[in-house]
């Protein structure tokens, strides 16, 4: 066969010899380089992003389970919501740390599970991080709002708009780049956290009476004990979206090490945050207003009577909504990027941008959907809305380790964490998941119905419509030998 010589080129020899001497069916294109996400987070962006999405329920929501059930009911509430919730994290550190990929716990249900699993579970992470978004928006414009008629001039603002100046602002900084919004988080969550703990430091826990009055305003429980478990509805709220930590899996730079490092310890920190911040509201105002205030930790830095710690306080409630609202883009967006990429969604979805590998598709097309509820729903609706999605996903999230550790028993792959007395904590988290559920039912029942009619709708159409554009062989990315029993 004859030789043809390629015509000179810049990579040619002097004299206009080619480098090499080839036939042109040879010659192939460069491969195209993969956009993907970029592993930039470390340890304390994990913990800014768990903590930085939970800690505003340190500063609005958790005082509804007040109203239901008095103070009493809503301690306890805050402590089985904990154990809940450090189950949760146990479970989450073992599988995430082992399933590093982008959508948490809906990659760990594709693994697992299979198909139908993984798609409600990714649908449940989504509207669980939207309707959290919304509450935080709706709380941003409640908060300025206030603010602004504390000063004495009162009506001068919109709050809609700035529930919608806080949805769009943090959509662009998302789409921008996950270090930038991620150390933003790490550095307003830290201020935020900071406020609880001086709130708690100038209320002088150590002189009981001085400012704190829990002797004349303590009530044992005015409800019974059927109040403590109406309360468990929204002690969830100290605690929900400290899963959000294995959204960013897929980003970490070393998932092993700093998914479960980061969630643990994100875990402590809410449990200290949250006692600290029910000593503190249930000892300066009535259980019947802490019941329904929007704001408690705010109110709370009012009536200390010191005008600093009320501005500081104020930034505080500011920075935790934000923060949260944040952390909350960046989850929901990864989980429906995540469902794209695997053709759950529309494959539209699961595009990177070029230049900010962000998942940008996704992160703007919930921008319209968060702004219409933030300016329609009330706040206790919102908020449901994301307790149940959350409770659904933690159900699943039972089942997923069961499952785990009878298809890959421990010493058959690679572990970056192992969660201690399996089963206990995959029981307890079904068992409080199941009461927590009869709580909302009681209170919330006509909209726990309705969102199971929702769910139940959505996965009819994934069954009968979707289903077939999933590329089954495609989404399972773990190197793992064939399960046991399999």
């Amino acid at each position: 066969m004859q030789n043809v010589q390629l015509a000179p080129s810049p990579g040619a020899r002097p004299g206009g010899e080619p480098l090499l001497d080839v036939a042109p069916a040879a010659v192939q294109a460069a491969p195209q380089k993969k956009i993907a996400l970029l592993r930039v987070l470390g340890p304390g962006h994990v913990w800014a992003l768990g903590v930085g999405i939970v800690l505003v329920g340190e500063y609005m929501g958790w005082n509804f389970a007040v109203g239901k059930g008095g103070p009493t009911a809503a301690l306890t509430a805050c402590w089985l919501a904990g154990i809940l919730y450090t189950c949760v994290a146990m479970i989450d550190s073992e599988i995430t740390s082992t399933v590093a990929a982008a959508g948490g716990q809906y990659a760990q249900a594709k693994h697992i599970i299979g198909p139908l699993a993984a798609f409600n579970v990714g649908l449940y992470l989504v509207m669980a991080y939207t309707m959290l978004e919304v509450s935080n928006a709706i709380v941003t414009g409640d908060l300025l709002e206030a603010f602004i008629t504390n000063l004495g001039i009162p009506g001068t603002i919109d709050k809609r708009a700035y529930m919608v100046l806080t949805i769009v602002a943090l959509a662009f900084l998302n789409y921008r780049g996950v270090l930038a919004s991620l150390t933003l988080n790490l550095l307003i969550t830290a201020a935020a956290f900071a406020a609880i703990v001086v709130l708690f430091v100038a209320t002088q826990p150590w002189a009981p009476g001085a400012v704190l009055q829990h002797e004349s305003l303590f009530v044992g429980l005015p409800y019974g004990s059927l109040g403590i478990l109406a309360a468990m509805h929204f002690g969830l709220w100290f605690y929900l979206g400290i899963e959000g930590t294995t959204q960013a899996a897929e980003e970490v730079r070393s998932p092993a090490r700093a998914l479960p490092l980061g969630t643990m310890t994100g875990m402590m920190t809410l449990l200290i945050a949250a006692t600290a911040t029910w000593y503190v509201c249930s000892g300066l105002m009535p259980w019947e207003y802490l019941g329904q205030a929007v704001t408690p930790l705010y109110d709370a830095g009012r009536l200390t009577g010191s005008r600093w710690l009320e501005v500081f306080l104020f930034l505080g409630t500011l920075f935790a909504t934000v923060a949260s609202a944040n952390g909350c883009i960046n989850d929901a967006s990864r989980a429906w990027f995540a469902m794209g990429r695997d053709r759950y969604m529309p494959a539209w979805f699961g595009a990177v941008h070029p230049r900010y590998h962000t998942p940008y598709r996704a992160i703007v097309f919930f921008v319209p959907v968060a702004i219409l509820f933030a300016v329609s729903t009330p706040l206790d609706q919102t908020i449901t809305f994301s307790i149940l999605s959350g409770l659904l996903g933690y159900t699943l999230m039972a089942l997923s380790i069961i499952l785990f550790r009878r298809k890959w028993p421990l010493g058959s792959i690679q572990r970056g964490y192992v969660h201690p007395l399996h089963p206990l904590p995959a029981v307890l988290l079904l068992v409080l998941c199941s009461v927590t559920y009869l709580a909302v039912f009681l209170g919330y029942g006509t909209q726990l119905v309705a969102m199971m009619t929702f769910y139940i709708g959505a996965s009819a159409w994934f069954v009968l419509h979707r289903y077939k554009y999933v590329r089954r062989g495609d989404q399972f990315t773990m190197h793992w030998p064939r399960p046991q029993g399999y």
